[in-house]
């Protein structure tokens, strides 16, 4: 059996159990199982983040500015775009067929005999997610490496990655969403997401909204650890646009790092480069000592974000982002206007549920001058024609396209009779992951054929 067959059969097991989407305040059952592996997630500095949007890429930022140190780094991110390894990065690429399916064979023991003392409680089984998080930390421990960045998949307190303990715990922008499972208002959620600050941890948030300011600075005093806010102890100083992204300086938390280049769009990316860098800072010389300005300029160089503003197509020029909030949705608008010298955008949008779709659309609205509603290759899809409909109530022109190759031939089409005009393909991780796909395949790049 080849090594990419055992791994896509370990995908297959975890796809057999509870989704992704199943998720319960139960962070012990995931604990239970590394205690046994004898906590894998132990052996590794981590580097802790969370936040509602842009989570992803500040995590990809830190990563690759601390492989720019010559540090051996682990990423696991979620959801994944094309291929589940994508979720663990070892040095920047995906983990090893082999090592994936290695680190299943050494943890299917445990996993058996915990799923056992669960049903024997009347409790469910370990699910996707949980084990998903502790194939990670075993991958991550045998690779070996020296940090890993470790990307909440919801909320934080409960969260399966809140077993392991961050020596720096980072807070992108807090919002609304997943409002049926972390709380209705942001002081709420901000509260959940507060329970991965752990006992003397350095802590580095984005400029949040006051209420959820309060709570970070209440969860830091009561843990003992330091605390650093974007706009008061770093931050994005200047940010001007460059070819193929943005040239930036930051003040950190320790030092001063000006005209670096980013090769990311949209001034939230260079927020959240800002970000990056207070973290790495705050765990290399505990925020007291500025890191080399060659090593910062090279980790922001190569930094990468599949999927957020990933430019896939030319002539016309064709976008994907993974916007799936409002939040997520308004940062790409405004991305939008000034990145990019184009009139007017079409937007496919493909929404799953569960997600506001009408508070994305109101965000989408604003800045796209025509909608080509679809689904994305999902059980939990949103119906075009619901999408459709929040459309046409904000006077956007719309049609409905039964699959994503429908919708973006569309939307191709339309945007090719005008080099003023250009596409965007948002609304969900899924729908990214799939256009992506989509554009290789067709070869957007080599223009539109009719």
């Amino acid at each position: 059996m080849s090594d990419r067959t055992r791994a896509d059969a370990v995908y297959s097991a975890l796809l057999e159990r509870q989704g992704e989407q199943w998720v319960q305040p139960r962070v012990e059952r995931t604990r239970r199982v590394l205690e046994l592996l004898d906590d894998p997630q132990r052996t590794y500095r981590v580097v802790h983040v969370t936040g509602t949007n842009g989570k992803t890429s500040t995590s990809r930022i830190i990563e690759s500015l601390l492989r720019a140190l010559g540090l051996r780094t682990g990423l696991f991110t979620s959801p994944h775009l094309e291929r589940f390894t994508e979720r663990i990065l070892i040095d920047g690429e995906p983990v090893a067929d082999a090592a994936v399916a290695d680190a299943w064979d050494e943890i299917q023991p445990f996993v058996e005999m915990v799923d056992a003392e669960l049903t024997a409680a009347g409790d469910a089984p370990l699910t996707f997610f949980e084990l998903l998080t502790v194939l990670a930390f075993v991958a991550c421990a045998d690779a070996p490496i020296d940090v890993l960045v470790l990307e909440v998949g919801m909320g934080g307190a409960w969260d399966s990655t809140n077993t392991a303990d961050g020596d720096v715990a980072v807070f992108t922008p807090i919002d609304l969403d997943h409002t049926d499972r972390l709380g209705s208002t942001i002081r709420e959620i901000a509260t959940v997401k507060a329970g991965i600050i752990k006992d003397g941890a350095a802590v580095v948030s984005a400029a949040q909204a006051p209420e959820a300011a309060a709570v970070l600075r209440e969860a830091a005093a009561a843990r003992g650890a330091s605390i650093a806010f974007a706009g008061h102890e770093f931050g994005l100083e200047v940010q001007t646009l460059a070819v193929g992204g943005q040239l930036i300086s930051v003040q950190g938390v320790a030092g001063t790092y000006p005209e670096l280049y980013l090769p990311l769009y949209g001034a939230h990316q260079g927020a959240n480069a800002a970000l990056a860098v207070a973290a790495v800072e705050s765990l290399i010389g505990g925020g007291s000592q500025p890191l080399n300005a060659d090593v910062v300029a090279d980790g922001l160089g190569n930094a990468t974000s599949p999927g957020r503003l990933q430019l896939v197509g030319t002539a016309p020029t064709v976008l994907v982002d993974a916007a799936h909030n409002p939040h997520g949705a308004r940062a790409l608008v405004a991305a939008l206007d000034e990145a990019f010298d184009i009139d007017e955008w079409g937007a496919v949008v493909g929404i799953l549920d569960g997600k506001d779709a009408v508070g994305i659309v109101d965000a989408l609205a604003g800045g796209v001058a025509r909608v080509f509603a679809t689904a994305p290759d999902s059980d939990r899809a949103t119906d075009p024609d619901a999408v459709a409909d929040i459309a046409e109530e904000r006077d956007l022109p719309v049609t409905v396209h039964p699959s994503l190759e429908d919708a973006a031939d569309a939307a191709r089409e339309w945007a090719s009779a005008s080099d003023r005009r250009a596409v965007v393909i948002a609304g969900s991780v899924v729908l990214a992951g799939e256009a992506l796909r989509l554009s290789e395949l067709e070869n957007w790049k080599a223009g539109w054929q009719a």
